[in-house]
């Protein structure tokens, strides 16, 4: 496939996923604009992240800490934002907060600490999410609802840490069935903003259940199959 063919198959998926939020959105009265797409950019090669830019995707996300170092580097002369995704290894962390605005799956105390140490070293308040495991699946991580209050209290002295919103994965289940899982966290987010005025963000809804999510209340999607396709560009 060539960079023509890849850049109209983008163009044309991303036009479905905006449409389908528009939809979705119209349904429950909420403002699009209020609705971010992460688009997930793992495994994609750099090429292919330079096409999206060209058709306006301009907020992408990495699962790996390595891969999101490079890409940033290689890219650094698009105007585009970076979002960690993934799984924290704090020791990769010195990789994620140069280039991060925004690292979505923060859930223990010694991660706060680590990004708190690197951002101060670049002058920087870093915005992270905390990752919520709502569906309680021990395959997931995340802290539990009802832990999520005592972790903001025990992290919110360190100052270049910003938490700016909540995170999470519903089952990979039929879409409807995945309302009760984002609700709880928009419920979950609705009750830490009165005391945590920051806390405005919801990061949930994929390409699977991306339109139930919009319905329930998601600032944030993170998208790759549903504007990418298939991961068929590594290597070519």
């Amino acid at each position: 496939m060539n960079n023509e063919d890849i850049r109209e198959q983008i163009r044309h998926n991303y036009s479905v996923v905006l449409e389908n939020v528009r939809a979705h959105a119209q349904k429950v009265n909420r403002n699009t604009e209020e609705i971010r797409i992460v688009a997930v950019t793992k495994t994609h090669p750099v090429d292919v992240v330079r096409v999206a830019v060209s058709v306006g995707l301009s907020v992408f996300g990495e699962n790996y800490a390595q891969e999101l170092r490079e890409k940033a580097e290689q890219l650094k002369d698009e105007n585009v934002e970076w979002h960690f995704i993934g799984r924290i290894q704090t020791n990769k962390l010195k990789y994620i907060v140069p280039v991060a605005k925004l690292i979505h799956s923060v859930y223990r105390v010694e991660e706060v600490k680590e990004i708190d140490r690197i951002a101060r070293k670049f002058s920087k308040v870093q915005d992270i999410l905390i990752e919520v495991n709502v569906s309680g699946e021990e395959t997931k991580a995340g802290l539990r609802p009802e832990e999520v209050l005592a972790f903001l209290n025990e992290t919110i002295s360190y100052e270049n840490v910003r938490v700016i919103g909540l995170m999470t994965m519903a089952p990979y289940i039929e879409p409807e069935d995945t309302r009760p899982y984002f609700r709880k966290l928009r419920e979950l987010r609705d009750s830490l903003n009165m005391q945590f005025p920051d806390i405005i963000e919801l990061s949930m809804g994929m390409t699977n259940d991306y339109g139930i999510a919009v319905e329930e209340g998601a600032t944030i999607l993170r998208i790759g199959t549903a504007i990418f396709g298939e991961r068929i560009y590594k290597g070519e």
